[in-house]
């Protein structure tokens, strides 16, 4: 969603449609896989409802929503857009989502801010693993769906065989709503002559319709043989699609124009208005839930921002899913942001504040159109809320109140990224800072154990979006040196070591000797420091200037790079002197003693290793556990999903060979697939790995 007037490509929006009541508003989300035709569908969509005169191509850069350069450049949308639109006195927002898995959050976005959604299948790519997984997405938010089989009047398109694929892929309830015949479409709504199969599919859709619509009476009249016409079928329809098991197929060719008028009726007429979908569960700012939230646009004041961007003039604009009330410009709200302090985990830090809302508006892709208000069940833009981010929560100052957020994918995929001049280290720590509010998929960190600054993504595509902004929106100069794992050592065997501290150049001297026996300790024990001084060889008050001396060395490591861990260090006799000896000088015997423990005992380095679960689709586990055993896994179990077909397996990684894996994985269980990880300990590192370490 960029924000800015209207987008000089050679069209003119016309005005904003005016609010409506909740009953006259449709919030419906686009969905399906990159090339199914989405974003064109959506163009001829606005075209047909007169709000701009002529569609544009994605060829040519030229539609109104996808206007992100990157998108222009790739053909094909990597954020959520939305366009607002009027037909038929209902007020339409439609959300145009990217199809590809590293953008699964910026459709989890739109699905919040949507009552439906509509999938858009191509009549000649046809239905793929990826589609189902979409599909999948939807059904678990409970959202209504129906499907639009687009690109019809493609030579090589193939639509009997499509909407098959559909009802065998995308499981019960999915029944066709037309057919093409002699290059036209027909509805089966209607009664077909002298077609035995449109009669016979039309059966089926009517016998669905009332079924699922749970229409007694008019179920009564069909079997009994009366004649059932559209008008009696419609209000069954959209009640049969809002309850979330019928899902009708429609068919249309954007380019030609063929079936959009149609499709446009079928969203207002069947399907469901935001008084038909419950509120996200609420609560206050403590925590403390509160009651069910209605879609009154008299009630208390709820709202979610779902999609964030910075625009250069206007500054940060909000796209806003209002929920309850009524949202005005130039009153004030309360933004209430999902840290840990509200329960609801660690998306971003926590944050409560009063703003003043400025300009409200309606989208159209590119071009913000002011209008006087946004009711309940609308989706609108607002200007300048300067703290809301992505999944914040907008309510009266008087009654703050805070929506649960949808799920996000854990990003997975580090890429290290570096100013490439002092002069551009503030421009990158800013253009981070607004990348983390726009995308909430997004995480920043510098690593301690490397000094590294660390942007976290989804994946490969993800990854490519964010350089492409830093580097084009924000005009940073950056670097991406190779994400850097680090290695540590420990103490290859025991071994005891004299070690001597004594420095006289004239005045006070240095005077330090320490005996020190040292052997590896348990994985992930770190330094542990003991003491068998007997006698007072060493006094009592330089025991820990010695351990301070021995964990100063471990962490710098006696290898370039690499910290020792994981050593059992016990101080055993030593010598001192009354003059000579000192805090300092017990420090440096101890940090000498650690080296020279090491020099005779030598060295073995560890890696990272990490406990991994990858979740895939049955079909696609024995290409998964393939590629993870050439990763050096160790797989430790699976466990597959009692309610869908889909298995968990749970493996030991290294980390080293995690740095690539979510491209690897989308790939080989095409785009289906997810994993996450947590940190397991360190394990020592293959002889061909620590070669690939040593300066050359």
């Amino acid at each position: 969603m960029a924000a800015h007037g209207n987008r000089d490509n050679g069209k003119e929006a016309s005005g904003a449609p005016a609010p409506r009541a909740p009953e006259r508003v449709r919030n419906v989300a686009l969905v399906g896989r990159p090339g199914a035709g989405k974003t064109t569908l959506a163009e001829a969509l606005v075209v047909a409802t007169g709000a701009l005169p002529r569609a544009g191509r994605v060829e040519d850069g030229t539609t109104c929503l996808d206007t992100d350069e990157v998108e222009v450049r790739l053909q094909h949308s990597v954020t959520l857009h939305a366009a607002t639109v009027e037909h038929a006195g209902h007020r339409l927002t439609l959300l145009d989502t990217p199809g590809a898995p590293d953008f699964v959050g910026e459709l989890r976005a739109a699905l919040r801010a949507a009552d439906a959604a509509l999938f858009v299948v191509s009549a000649v790519a046809g239905v793929d693993a990826g589609t189902v997984a979409l599909w999948d997405e939807c059904a678990a938010v409970g959202l209504p769906r129906a499907v639009v089989v687009t690109q019809v009047d493609r030579p090589r398109a193939d639509v009997p065989a499509v909407v098959q694929a559909c009802q065998e892929q995308l499981g019960l309830g999915v029944h066709p709503l037309q057919v093409v015949a002699d290059g036209a479409l027909r509805s089966l709504l209607e009664p077909a002559q002298g077609d035995p199969d449109a009669d016979r599919l039309r059966a089926e859709l009517i016998e669905a319709v009332i079924a699922e619509s749970e229409d007694e009476s008019l179920m009564d009249r069909y079997l009994a043989g009366e004649p059932v016409a559209v008008p009696d079928l419609v209000p069954d329809l959209e009640t049969a699609v809002a309850r979330g098991a019928f899902h009708p197929v429609l068919l249309a060719a954007p380019v030609t124009g063929l079936g959009v008028t149609e499709l446009l009726d079928l969203l207002v007429s069947g399907f469901p208005s935001p008084l038909e979908r419950p509120c996200p569960e609420v609560a206050r700012p403590d925590g403390t839930p509160v009651g069910a939230v209605g879609c009154d646009p008299a009630g208390p004041l709820l709202a979610e921002v779902v999609k964030t961007t910075t625009d250069p003039y206007l500054g940060r604009i909000s796209l806003v899913r209002v929920f309850s009330g009524t949202l005005r410009p130039d009153t004030p709200v309360h933004v209430c942001g999902h840290g840990t302090g509200h329960g609801w985990g660690e998306q971003h830090p926590d944050h409560d504040a009063d703003e003043r809302v400025g300009t409200i508006s309606g989208v159209l892709g590119s071009v913000l159109r002011p209008v006087a208000e946004c009711p309940a069940g609308d989706v609108c833009a607002v200007a300048r809320l300067t703290t809301a981010e992505t999944g914040d929560t907008l309510s009266d100052p008087a009654r703050p109140l805070v929506v649960t957020p949808w799920p996000l994918p854990e990003p997975q995929q580090p890429v290290a990224v570096a100013a490439a001049s002092r002069s551009d280290e503030d421009r990158l720590a800013a253009a981070l800072t607004r990348l983390a509010a726009e995308d909430p998929t997004v995480r920043v960190d510098r690593r301690a154990d490397t000094g590294q600054l660390l942007l976290w993504t989804v994946g490969d595509a993800h990854a490519e979006v964010l350089l492409d902004r830093l580097r084009g929106r924000y005009g940073v100069s950056l670097q991406t040196p190779p994400v850097q794992v680090p290695m540590v050592e420990t103490l290859a065997g025991p071994a005891t070591v004299t070690a001597r501290h004594v420095k006289q150049s004239g005045g006070h001297g240095q005077y330090a000797v320490v005996v020190l026996e040292a052997r590896p300790g348990a994985p992930g024990s770190g330094i542990t420091f003991g003491q068998r001084v007997v006698g007072g060889a060493v006094p009592t008050a330089f025991h820990g200037s010695v351990e301070k001396g021995v964990r100063a060395q471990a962490a710098r490591g006696v290898s370039p790079g690499r910290p020792l861990v994981d050593v059992e260090v016990t101080l055993v006799d030593g010598k001192s002197h009354s003059v000579d000896s000192s805090d300092a000088a017990f420090q440096s015997a101890g940090a000498l003693g650690l080296r020279e423990l090491a020099a005779a005992a030598g060295t073995t380095v560890l890696e990272p290793w990490c406990a991994v679960e990858v979740t895939v689709p049955a079909e696609h586990v024995g290409p998964v556990l393939s590629d993870l055993a050439g990763r050096r896994a160790r797989v430790t179990g699976s466990a597959a999903a009692p309610d869908r077909d889909a298995t968990t397996v749970q493996a030991e990684v290294p980390e080293r060979e995690l740095l690539s894996y979510a491209g690897a994985l989308r790939s080989v269980s095409h785009g289906t697939g997810r994993f996450t990880r947590r940190p397991l300990g360190h394990e020592p590192a293959p002889a061909a790995v620590v070669a690939e370490l040593q300066p050359a």
